[in-house]
């Protein structure tokens, strides 16, 4: 196993854009774990499956790739490129809902570390300090107020073109945030070694130099 970085966090925390730049900055692989729980969730959406005995029967039969392009992690369903498709609210919704599931987290996290055993990773997620990479090289929980990070969202899907409203975006992280710290399996918590940065006010580049200087003096 090679260099691991663990940045865990909230929905609207900025995961994903500051683990993409550290990952590009150090030379490493960016892994995008919640859009592994969001391809689940759109096959269930897409096969029907409703319940927890339906969506284990959809996982047995769901084929899930990652690809990696120009640096970008990409995720395909059965072959179909769904990479933008798992950004839609509803989606992202039902994430939430399958991911709480013990049999689909088992499946993921075992993709998950897989990956992390053959490259050198940057990985984000709700669970990655505390489950997935129990033993990452550094482990980070970013945070901020829930009314800035459903600002964050909101922005996010305007600038795809996604219609919603401020409002709807606030409410939904809101119960996602409920969902997430309160499920049974693998609920969001900060690692006992992790280090917290509240980036309310921080731009990702400032995050990212953050994490970069420990890293860097953590090897």
């Amino acid at each position: 196993m090679g260099y691991s970085i663990a940045i865990d966090g909230p929905c609207g925390s900025g995961k994903s854009t500051v683990a993409r730049l550290i990952a590009g900055r150090l030379g490493f692989m960016f892994v995008d774990t919640g859009a592994m729980y969001r391809v689940v969730a759109l096959h269930c959406v897409n096969v029907g499956a409703d319940g927890e005995e339906a969506v284990e029967t959809a996982l047995e039969n769901m084929r899930l790739s990652i690809t990696y392009k120009n640096g970008e992690q990409r995720v395909s369903l059965g072959g179909e490129d769904v990479t933008d498709a798992i950004r839609a609210p509803e989606i992202s919704k039902a994430s939430s809902k399958v991911a709480a599931l013990r049999k689909v987290r088992d499946k993921m996290v075992e993709q998950q570390r897989l990956i992390a055993a053959n490259e050198n990773v940057v990985m984000d997620g709700r669970d990655i300090g505390d489950r997935v990479l129990p033993d990452a090289t550094l482990k980070i929980y970013l945070d901020a107020e829930l009314k800035r990070r459903a600002e964050r969202r909101f922005n996010e899907l305007a600038s795809k073109g996604i219609d919603v409203s401020l409002n709807n975006v606030y409410k939904e992280i809101e119960e996602r945030d409920y969902r997430d710290l309160n499920r049974t399996e693998s609920p969001l918590r900060v690692a006992k070694d992790a280090v917290v940065i509240n980036t309310e006010r921080m731009s990702p580049e400032e995050v990212t130099d953050v994490i970069e200087a420990m890293f860097k003096k953590r090897i």
